[in-house]
């Protein structure tokens, strides 16, 4: 694993780390899209002061580079465990700290150059050229990239549709730029807000462009929903994953007396979580919506129930490391004897972690494709 990103300006290389630091780490932070874009972006010769706005940014190997050559950077990502690590990697290569702003928050104006990493949502790259229309001008430099296999027909013809005159590179490292000049005209842009109905459980679900199956709710939700327990001695709840907060608010309705907690690393999911829980009647000193990482910052032994839907993913790289701290961060929290409901593709193997951590685990439900595992904090 490289934790060295050599610059072909010829400053000094990037040391780079994902977030948070692990033992014996296997995966970099940065790729050959960052790479090429920092390649390409090097022969724009941007001078100390200009205003660069950076997007998507995966663990901040672009805005270190632009950092480093003293230029002013904007860095706007929708999730919270990149911007940390943006952060971090900021301290350790001892470059001066950058703004960084939410995806659900206005865009600054005025920008010399634009540098994105293309999302992996088709919908949140709608909502997020729209957004550069109305702050980018015809002498504004754009550049996109990604790797190859994630760049089609339909990409392009988002960044044409959005901004104006889009061409790509060749291929290199199996990655690709996408290169724009922006119009001076814009299209009407989009309500950033999508909604989805769930009839059997009298839901109707906001969703911000970025969450996870924004346009259906998902199977795996579908099973968990009726196997959220309903129970006087559930005082505090955790949605961890919460996404657009559907267990949550099922939390919430069923647990009247209790205190839900809906957490994700995504900003986008917290803001449709919030919007679903009061939009459906639950008051708003009932519950807490926060982008953080996993459970950092809870106290010990103070939840009673943690439901949780783990991601097997970080950003494009298939990886099982989130919902091992996702389970270790709920074994750290939950009271003696408190729950942990765990719904997961069932090739994942969630049982055996769980029975390595907690010491035991039963089957509350299934089907072909998820299971729905439980998990007591017991004393031994």
């Amino acid at each position: 694993m490289k934790t060295e990103l050599a610059t072909p300006s010829g400053e000094s290389p990037l040391t780079l780390h994902r977030y948070p630091r692990r033992k014996n780490e296997t995966l970099q932070a940065f790729d050959a899209a960052d790479e090429y874009i920092i390649e390409h972006a090097s022969t724009w010769q941007l001078e100390a002061g200009d205003r660069v706005l950076i997007l998507n940014d995966q663990f901040g190997a672009l805005s270190c580079w632009a950092s480093a050559l003293g230029c002013d950077v904007v860095s706007v990502s929708d999730s919270v465990v990149s911007q940390q690590a943006t952060l971090e990697n900021l301290r350790q290569n001892q470059l001066p700290d950058i703004e960084l702003v939410k995806s659900t928050e206005p865009l600054p104006k005025r920008f010399d150059a634009v540098l994105m990493r293309v999302p992996k949502s088709s919908k949140m790259l709608a909502w997020q050229l729209q957004q550069l229309a109305s702050v980018t001008t015809p002498a504004t430099r754009i550049l996109a990239g990604a790797k190859a296999k994630e760049i089609h027909t339909s990409t392009l013809n988002q960044f044409e549709h959005w901004l104006g005159a889009t061409t790509t590179s060749l291929a290199k490292k199996k990655a690709r730029l996408i290169f724009v000049t922006a119009n001076a005209q814009t299209q009407k842009p989009t309500e950033p807000l999508s909604y989805v109905d769930v009839p059997e459980f009298s839901m109707r679900l906001a969703n911000w462009p970025n969450v996870f199956s924004a346009k259906k709710l998902d199977i795996a939700a579908y099973l968990m929903l009726p196997q959220i327990p309903s129970s006087r001695d559930e005082r505090k709840i955790v949605d961890l994953g919460c996404g657009n907060g559907v267990l949550a608010l099922q939390a919430a309705r069923t647990n009247p007396q209790a205190y839900i907690y809906a957490v994700d690393e995504s900003h986008m999911a917290v803001a449709s979580a919030k919007h679903n829980l009061e939009s459906h009647g639950i008051d708003a000193r009932r519950f807490q919506c926060e982008a953080r990482d996993c459970l950092t910052g809870f106290e010990p032994t103070d939840i009673d129930l943690v439901l949780c839907n783990p991601p097997f993913h970080q950003q494009q790289t298939i990886t099982d490391h989130i919902a091992w701290q996702m389970f270790c961060d709920a074994k750290r929290v939950l009271t003696t004897n408190g729950t942990l409901l765990v719904i997961g593709n069932r090739h994942l193997g969630y049982h055996t972690k769980l029975k390595r951590l907690f010491g035991n685990v039963t089957v509350v439900a299934s089907n072909k494709k998820f299971v729905i595992l439980k998990a007591v904090n017991a004393q031994f």
